[in-house]
């Protein structure tokens, strides 16, 4: 079996690559797990920031890495909280918080311009230094709901409308979720494209 670190301190992140990647043959390890933090996202795209992360990891563990940078684009407010999706509300991780400030960016905005789509880059790195990361990109759209519904996923996921399942993210079954998201759609991709 294949050892993989992957770059992320989120642990609904990982719970829910782990159920994406439970049949592949790869054994995914947190990098908390390795005792590795975060490092800065300094870069200006979900691409920059997804190579940022994944060259840390790979570098801290001697692993091939696997990392994303994802966020919520919303139609509405000219494609916020975007980049900034994790620390919309003003704290990193703090996913009420970033709730709340949306809903009260959009108080006042009718259904029908809701419009909204988690977007996610995945990249995978062999070793630290490969010079051709893999890439893979998937987007999941939706609308945004006026209150939050629903107690699974994480994130945005309670009050992300997915019309095709006419419920939150937050209420879907994980492997429903997993083949309809942003994040499995991409990794669906990115491993059909992997050599292994």
């Amino acid at each position: 079996m294949r050892r993989l670190v992957l770059a992320t301190g989120n642990p609904g992140k990982l719970a829910e690559f782990r159920g994406l990647l439970a049949d592949s043959g790869l054994q995914l390890v947190g990098q908390r797990e390795l005792g590795i933090d975060d490092p800065p996202e300094t870069g200006t795209t979900f691409v920059e920031n997804a190579i940022i992360k994944a060259r840390h990891a790979a570098r801290a563990s001697g692993l091939p890495a696997l990392a994303d940078d994802s966020g919520l684009i919303v139609d509405a407010l000219d494609g916020a909280p975007g980049l900034i999706s994790a620390h919309y509300g003003g704290v990193h991780g703090d996913f009420a918080r970033n709730m709340a400030r949306l809903l009260a960016e959009l108080d006042g905005v009718p259904d029908e311009r809701r419009t909204a789509r988690f977007h996610c880059v995945i990249v995978l790195l062999r070793y630290a230094a490969d010079p051709a990361p893999l890439i893979a990109e998937g987007s999941w759209e939706g609308l945004i709901l006026q209150a939050p519904r629903g107690r699974g996923g994480f994130g945005y996921d309670p009050v992300f409308l997915s019309p095709e399942h006419y419920c939150s993210a937050a209420e879907l079954e994980p492997a429903v979720k997993n083949r309809a998201s942003h994040r499995g759609k991409a990794l669906a991709d990115l491993l059909a494209r992997w050599p292994r």
